[in-house]
């Protein structure tokens, strides 16, 4: 009998035996599928080791090559354009004939103011023969009376020279304009047969003093750079037409100050938008080479290590609140079911600073550190996250 119900015990144990084991995978599998559905709702963060090393300081600019000096020539006359001799873009030398104008209405006054010149002549030598005749007579009253003629004659006669000078210096400085020195006709707006409108006639640039190319930039950033007038720099000059680019030496020939540029900031959606106001200056560069013409796309790109190392972090880490600036770090907790990556909260000393890094101090960070740069959602101290 008892050798008849073996076989039924071995076979319930059996069973006990796969319902257990069964059990147990299932709670296993339950279990790690639901600390992986857990992990899958934490906040996905991107992040980035912390490094040691020195910040690099960059200014960099682009824009046209203008006319370093030059000289908007007019007729202020403004008298009908009669010839022009030059182009733009023509190189021209000292005293070289620009335009001439049509000045036969100023001669033609000239002539006019002359003859009325003689006419006073005439009865000025009228009043002195009178007054001749008036000393014969002796009548004193009629004496007085011719000499005060006489000194008012003189008078306009004295004003009328200098009107004919004036008209004759007008007449000479406006039949034509020169070139003031050796250089480059960078604008024509005179017309021929037309009088001269409120613009200038020419624009021309000073040859021996090159071109200018003025690059803006942050006041606190120059002074790290060390930059200062008369300073060299490469300038890539690209011309238009070869499509091709070189590299001239400029000098820093001024440093401008000039208006403040304002930078809004928010180091979070519930916070309000910062905006601080940073100095600025304009670089004024200084080219001189004798193929340019002005009007070329010229660039700089002035880099500069900063003297201070230590440990830097990407400025999208960096966060702020009433206690200060502050960063995640990202702490890995071993587990019997996997690693668990907690976001830390650490207070930080900021240094130098450019555009994307910052040079920070802080007990608890380490090189090789892994700091968050940016969460799927808002973080807090000793928030569970996933990494991206």
């Amino acid at each position: 009998m008892e050798l008849a119900n073996e076989p039924g015990d071995r076979r319930r144990k059996r069973s006990i035996q796969v319902v257990f084991i069964a059990f147990m995978g299932l709670l296993l599998f339950l279990t790690f599928f639901s600390n992986t559905f857990e992990s899958l709702t934490l906040p996905k963060v991107r992040t980035e080791p912390l490094v040691t090393g020195s910040l690099l300081f960059t200014i960099e600019g682009s824009g046209m090559l203008q006319p370093f000096n030059e000289a908007r020539l007019a007729n202020p006359a403004g008298w009908e354009v009669q010839t022009i001799f030059v182009k733009e873009g023509d190189r021209v030398k000292k005293g070289q004939r620009l335009i001439e104008y049509d000045s036969k209405t100023a001669e033609r006054e000239l002539e006019n103011e002359i003859a009325n010149l003689k006419k006073m002549n005439i009865e000025l030598q009228n009043l002195q023969d009178q007054f001749i005749q008036s000393t014969k007579g002796g009548d004193e009253l009629d004496i007085r009376s011719t000499r005060r003629a006489i000194e008012t004659r003189k008078l306009d006669l004295g004003t009328q020279e200098r009107k004919i000078d004036e008209l004759r210096d007008r007449l000479t400085s406006g039949q034509e304009l020169t070139a003031p020195f050796d250089g480059i006709i960078t604008q024509l707006n005179a017309v021929e047969g037309l009088a001269t409108t409120g613009e200038p006639d020419v624009l021309i640039s000073n040859d021996s003093q090159g071109y200018r190319l003025d690059i803006p930039a942050d006041s606190a950033l120059m002074t790290r750079l060390g930059i200062a007038v008369g300073a060299k720099i490469d300038v890539e000059v690209q011309n238009p037409q070869e499509q091709q680019t070189r590299i001239i030496e400029g000098t820093i020939a001024e440093m401008a100050n000039a208006e403040p540029r304002t930078e809004s900031s928010s180091e979070s959606a519930e916070e309000a938008v910062q905006t601080r106001t940073i100095p600025q200056k304009v670089i004024r560069i200084q080219v001189v080479d004798s193929e340019l013409k002005g009007g070329e796309q010229a660039r700089i790109n002035i880099e500069k290590r900063s003297r201070l190392e230590g440990l830097v972090i990407s400025n999208e880490a960096i966060h702020r609140d009433q206690g200060g600036m502050f960063v995640y770090k990202i702490n890995e907790q071993r587990g019997a079911l996997g690693n668990v990556f907690v976001a830390r909260k650490v207070r930080i000393q900021p240094g130098e600073s450019n555009d994307t890094e910052t040079l920070i101090q802080a007990d608890s960070l380490d090189e090789d550190d892994l700091m968050i740069l940016e969460s799927s959602e808002p973080l807090q101290d000793g928030n569970r996250v996933r990494l991206q």
